[in-house]
């Protein structure tokens, strides 16, 4: 009844599962790290077929019961949580981790939110905390003294009438004779207003739960660790330096670079393959379709994506056009396995679409990707020609024997009646020239480049601006999470306006004209931007195709698609060469 997985995934202290949990802790003791294990909860969130139990007795939206637990109820959970941790010890864990927070079973009675509770284990904090304190007083009964209690907790939540910063430093003095060391996150988990603030997007600052976690560091005598997109080691070193923290904490980083703690001990910094918080990895953004890494193609793909790059059989000349993410990464890996790598690239810059969607405040993320993008290029072997206009007459003469296109795709340009107009641009020239727009704007295209350009010129350089969309979604491309963290802040700006359901009929001097559901609008506007998309540049890559046998075609060339296809595909095309 505790589970937040699928009723048939195996239990790990299952006898028959033993085995495949011993190799796992077997696996990282002889890699030098120690083992630990989350023992958890998921209370009125539990997947069940019956009923689940919680703080408060209610019909959830998918018609499970959710069962207000009773004493008993309680007693019994805090003994399968005392029953579990005494197992992960004996199967040879360094440790436990519980976990205190987003919105799972402990936090759920902490809430005032989730626990209106009458009796005593409802009202004051000191009754929410009751039954919290009875499972780690019986796992610290259960593990002993000196067996290491990591509790993991939230800050806030991020939802208005749940628990306060003050109520969870107050909570945190209470289970500090019980636990070694505490670490600080935020937000929920189910809720997806405040699942943004857990796994934070683009739209977060970097270390975002430091502050909360240095309070907690001047209340307690236990080691803090905190949460919450430390990218770097420089990031790292600095708050262990500054002492906000004891130890910290990283999750999609290391998917993003199994490395990372290696590269960074190494002082190969340079080398870390940075995180987008893109979230494609979080299965809950991506309502569990298409899960995977931006930046890592081999996250999820380990069945047909080996660890090291084999060496190639044969060396070949590999000519790539087209030096985006698609491009380099293929350039990267083919220059890795021995191939001799040129890169032809027609703009003065490697990046493609990247070099002008790293410009955007919100993309620092991608920003830091495209500079290790651009020093691996420099560290290697390939070739890399700029201001090299591709044809199939100058790739025959490099006598190429594998020659992969990269070229990327071309900005939408609607048949729109003044669209020639001198006051209108396009979304790349606007995120170049930000000094040429005016001060009210009007951008033709809700998606996320639209949508993205809007909020930063309104926000952060208060202009007047309305976003003209099609369809009754902004950002309709984006996974869900990307898409909620997007709309909030929107939201939050009140110079910024949405016309959904509306088509851009002409633009004069003057006006844009508008059609929307509620009839035809007239706009005014100094600067107009059009992002409506973009479209694949395929019969140019087609012209490439006779020339060698062995040609492909990668990225936004095939259709408009995210980096982490382009990523996916620049990789695993280079490792079949």
């Amino acid at each position: 009844r505790s589970s937040f997985s699928s009723a048939d995934e195996p239990y790990a202290f299952h006898k028959y599962e033993v085995e495949h949990t011993q190799s796992k802790i077997r696996r990282a003791h002889q890699a030098g790290a120690k083992a630990s294990i989350e023992v958890f909860h998921a209370g009125q969130y539990a997947r069940v077929k019956d009923y689940a139990v919680g703080p408060m007795g209610f019909i959830r939206e998918d018609g499970v019961e959710v069962k207000a637990m009773t004493l008993e109820m309680m007693d019994h959970t805090a003994n399968c949580f005392a029953s579990a941790s005494k197992e992960a010890k004996d199967l040879g864990f360094d440790m436990i981790f519980l976990h205190f927070g987003h919105g799972w079973l402990p936090p759920q009675f902490l809430s005032p939110l989730f626990n209106q509770r009458t009796d005593e284990f409802g009202g004051s904090l000191e009754n929410r905390s009751k039954f919290p304190l009875m499972i780690l007083e019986r796992v610290r009964k259960a593990v002993g003294p000196n067996f290491p209690i990591d509790m993991r907790i939230s800050a806030i939540e991020w939802v208005n009438g749940s628990i306060t910063f003050e109520d969870t430093l107050s909570f945190i003095k209470m289970a500090e004779p019980y636990i070694d060391t505490v670490q600080i996150s935020a937000g929920l988990d189910i809720n997806h207003e405040a699942n943004v603030h857990m796994a934070t997007t683009n739209f977060s600052d970097h270390m975002v739960n430091a502050d909360y976690a240095a309070i907690v560091k001047q209340n307690v005598n236990i080691p803090v660790s905190c949460v919450g997109a430390v990218m770097n080691p420089d990031q790292a070193e600095m708050l262990l330096a500054s002492g906000k923290v004891d130890l910290i904490g990283f999750g999609r980083s290391f998917i993003a670079d199994p490395d990372w703690p290696n590269k960074a001990k190494d002082g190969h910094e340079e080398d870390i393959v940075p995180c987008l918080r893109c979230l494609q990895c979080y299965h809950i953004s991506t309502n569990r379709r298409n899960v995977g890494c931006a930046v890592n193609p081999r996250y999820t793909n380990t069945d047909f994506i080996p660890k090291k790059l084999i060496p190639a059989d044969v060396i070949k000349n590999v000519v790539i056009i087209g030096a985006g993410p698609a491009g380099i990464n293929a350039a990267l890996t083919a220059s890795l396995r021995g191939h001799k790598v040129t890169i032809l690239e027609k703009e003065n810059h490697v990046g493609g679409a990247l070099h002008y969607i790293s410009k955007e405040f919100y993309k620092k993320d991608i920003a830091d990707y495209l500079v290790y993008l651009k020093k691996q290029l420099a560290k290697s072997k390939v070739n890399v020609c700029l201001n090299t206009t591709a044809t199939p007459e100058l790739v025959k003469n490099l006598k190429p024997e594998a020659i992969i296109v990269a070229i990327g795709a071309s900005a939408i340009i609607p048949p729109i009646p003044g669209i020639d107009l001198p006051q209108v641009m396009g979304f790349y020239d606007a995120l170049s020239h930000e000094e040429k727009i005016g001060q009210k704007v009007v951008i033709i295209g809700g998606g996320s480049i639209g949508a993205e350009i809007g909020l930063e010129l309104s926000e952060l350089h208060h202009k007047e601006v309305t976003i003209i969309e099609l369809t009754n979604e902004i950002a309709v491309q984006g996974n869900m999470l990307y898409r909620i963290a997007l709309r909030q802040k929107m939201e939050a700006v009140s110079n910024l306006k949405t016309l959904m359901n509306s088509a851009c009929q002409s633009i004069t001097k003057e006006w844009i004209i508008v059609k929307s559901t509620e009839g035809v609008v007239s706009l005014e506007a100094d600067t107009v931007i059009i992002a409506t998309g973009v479209r694949a540049n395929s019969k140019l890559a087609e012209s490439f195709y006779h020339i060698v046998p062995d040609t492909f075609t990668i990225g936004d060339c095939n259709s408009a698609r995210k980096i982490m296809e382009a990523v996916f595909e620049g990789h695993t095309i280079a490792c079949n060469i």
